[in-house]
């Protein structure tokens, strides 16, 4: 498929995508947006289309992934952020209780316990929690990915044992 018989039949799917987005986010700017997030995904990706497949299908299937993964993100902004303006401000529980003076040394001995560590746990262990995906830390200490998963798990159960005294 050329170039040019691509952008047709993309531009030509343009109105059944823009329903099918419709029907997923049923708000109309999110559909827009949807819409145009799909087909530049698909012009981005455009060499992974394989020919002689159902074209329709794999711009759906784009579009479908693309919503799940944007309100996977969603949620997860929303179950960790306040709605406010300010994303600094985490949201605190009401049935909490708040820090005490003891909390505050149980980070500094877990903090001290991470330090510890020898530097191949230490250092995924760290990315990890600093927000990293297994295969983000995998690609950067250039390891393979079922190492990293076993490493970070293996350091979680050292800190257990070592931290057994914070536990609840």
């Amino acid at each position: 498929m050329t170039q040019v018989q691509f952008n047709n039949a993309l531009l030509g799917l343009q109105d059944k995508l823009l329903y099918y987005a419709l029907s997923l986010t049923a708000d109309q700017e999110k559909a827009q947006d949807l819409l145009q997030e799909t087909f530049l995904k698909a012009l981005t990706y455009r060499d992974k289309f394989t020919q002689n497949t159902n074209f329709k299908a794999w711009i759906y299937t784009i579009m479908k992934n693309t919503f799940i993964n944007n309100y996977r993100r969603n949620v997860k902004a929303k179950s960790t952020f306040d709605g406010a303006n300010n994303d600094f401000h985490l949201k605190f529980s009401k049935d909490k209780i708040y820090p005490s003076p003891d909390s505050f040394y149980s980070s500094k001995e877990i903090i001290k316990n991470i330090n510890a560590l020898e530097s191949e746990y230490k250092v995924p262990f760290k990315m990890f929690l600093d927000g990293y995906k297994y295969k983000e830390i995998a690609d950067k200490l250039n390891l393979p990915l079922g190492t990293v998963k076993s490493r970070i798990f293996f350091t979680r159960k050292k800190l257990e044992k070592a931290l057994k005294e914070y536990a609840n």
